[in-house]
């Protein structure tokens, strides 16, 4: 069962969406709807991992890796001296 809501969108994104709509053959309402469930999905998704990464820590079982090991790890990508990513504990 679907349901009607209303949102106020400025004249720049609904012009871009009207463009949208036009491009990709499909409604407005329809490209709303399919980024709204997009959106909902992304952001629960990080909410759960959030969640379940929250518990780990209050309970003792998170493992962690040190911000300086990661830092230096990610900026050593790319070139000739790649190693390997630090650990965790």
């Amino acid at each position: 069962m679907t349901q009607s809501v209303s949102i106020r969108l400025d004249e720049e994104v609904l012009s871009s969406l009207d463009e949208l709509a036009k491009i990709t053959d499909r409604s407005r309402a329809w490209l709303m709807g399919h980024a709204v469930e997009q959106y909902v999905q992304r952001e629960a998704w990080q909410a759960q991992a959030i969640k379940k990464t929250l518990t780990k820590v209050q309970q003792g079982d998170a493992r962690f890796t040190d911000h300086e090991a990661v830092t230096e790890w990610l900026q050593g990508w790319g070139g000739n001296d790649s190693a390997e990513p630090p650990r965790c504990k």
